[in-house]
């Protein structure tokens, strides 16, 4: 198979039978383990960020463990994915993993440009996207963010060039926000349903297995911020897109210690509509929720944890940084994504594959109660 199935994630994780009973979930189309390996750096432009290489720790983390593997074509101009490909081409071929394992995803949205870094990459969006015919320029906002149809297109075909791969498992929409302030509400909506049409077509093509949208602040807002997004304006696109055959399946969004909105803002509509937080509205409409930025870039440990917090969530033999990931990969994400360039750090975050996830009221302790309003 040329994607992740039941049956090879199930016999994926049964090389792991020490690991706790909840290390993997399966969501019916198959099993994803709690913990995801992200991809992202920021400041992209900087040369070390070029230097440092993913693929060693890709590789450690799929053979102990982790088969979820996030990235989106923006990272780090192509090369991230281009560093996943490689790992996943040296594993296929050694015989030590196979696709129908491994829940590979990435994303469309921004435009990549790609390394080493154009001397004019404003020339670089007239040469590569506009001459091409692949988006207007007025379809492209400050310079990188673009959602016309034959630009996501493109964009997803290059991602699995990048990657070597036939499918995707997952492609996110990634950060459709970043139009709001620039473009009307309404306007952006458009967008997203051109979008999704674009991505049910892909869908039949073979080339992508679901799709979602993966947010920065989006669904995060109070509604009336501009920056804000529906969930349940975003569903009604996918079910006017593909009836109840829709495959908008997943949101992906920010979920850690200091940015727990996911957890107990209740801003987001449900099905009956009232308000209830991110995760409880996801659940609500049938979806998933992937947590993204479990350390929020490390700046979550610029002070030492109070006890209670490592109490509550039950690391308390455990450093810091594996606190935090307890409580991002707890609540109500199917996995939370984490970075790691060098691979002693994947293989300390293993750690917690022999833990339980935090109960439900360590997390109120910390987080509060949740109620629809």
């Amino acid at each position: 198979m040329n994607y992740a199935t039941k049956e090879g994630t199930f016999t994926y994780l049964k090389q792991f039978p020490k690991y706790s009973k909840d290390f993997y979930t399966f969501n019916g189309d198959f099993f994803i383990s709690s913990l995801g390996l992200g991809t992202f750096r920021k400041e992209p432009y900087r040369e070390e960020n070029y230097v440092i290489n993913y693929k060693e720790s890709i590789k450690l983390a799929i053979l102990n463990g982790i088969n979820h593997i996030d990235t989106a074509i923006n990272y780090r101009y192509q090369v991230s994915e281009q560093e996943i490909g490689e790992a996943l081409n040296e594993l296929f071929a050694e015989g030590k993993a196979s696709r129908d394992q491994l829940v590979i995803t990435s994303k469309a949205g921004f435009i990549p440009l790609e390394f080493p870094f154009p001397e004019n990459p404003y020339r670089w969006i007239d040469e590569e996207v506009i001459q091409k015919g692949l988006a207007q320029k007025d379809e492209i906002i400050i310079d990188q963010h673009c959602l016309s149809s034959d630009y996501l297109r493109w964009s997803v075909e290059k991602s699995l060039e990048n990657l070597g791969l036939e499918t995707l498992d997952i492609l996110y929409l990634h950060n459709p926000e970043t139009q709001l302030g620039y473009v009307a509400y309404e306007t952006l909506l458009e967008r997203i349903e051109e979008a999704f049409m674009l991505f049910e077509k892909l869908v039949r093509e073979g080339k992508i297995r679901a799709y979602g949208i993966a947010g920065w602040n989006g669904f995060l807002y109070e509604e009336g911020h501009k920056e804000y997004i529906s969930l349940m304006d975003i569903v009604k696109i996918a079910k006017k897109v593909g009836d109840n055959g829709h495959h908008f399946k997943y949101v992906q969004s920010p979920y850690n210690l200091a940015k727990s909105e996911a957890y107990h803002f209740s801003n987001q509509k449900g099905p009956d509509g009232r308000y209830y937080t991110l995760m409880q509205a996801v659940g609500g409409f049938g979806l998933q929720m992937i947590g993204s930025s479990s350390l929020l870039q490390l700046n979550l440990f610029k002070g030492k944890f109070a006890p209670a917090i490592s109490e509550a969530l039950g690391t308390s033999e455990f450093n810091d940084l594996l606190t935090a990931l307890q409580f991002a990969r707890s609540g109500g994400v199917i996995s939370a994504l984490f970075g790691a360039v060098d691979p002693l750090h994947v293989r300390d975050n293993l750690t917690l594959a022999y833990l339980p996830k935090a109960n439900i009221n360590g997390l109120k302790t910390l987080v509060g109660e949740t109620n629809a309003l």
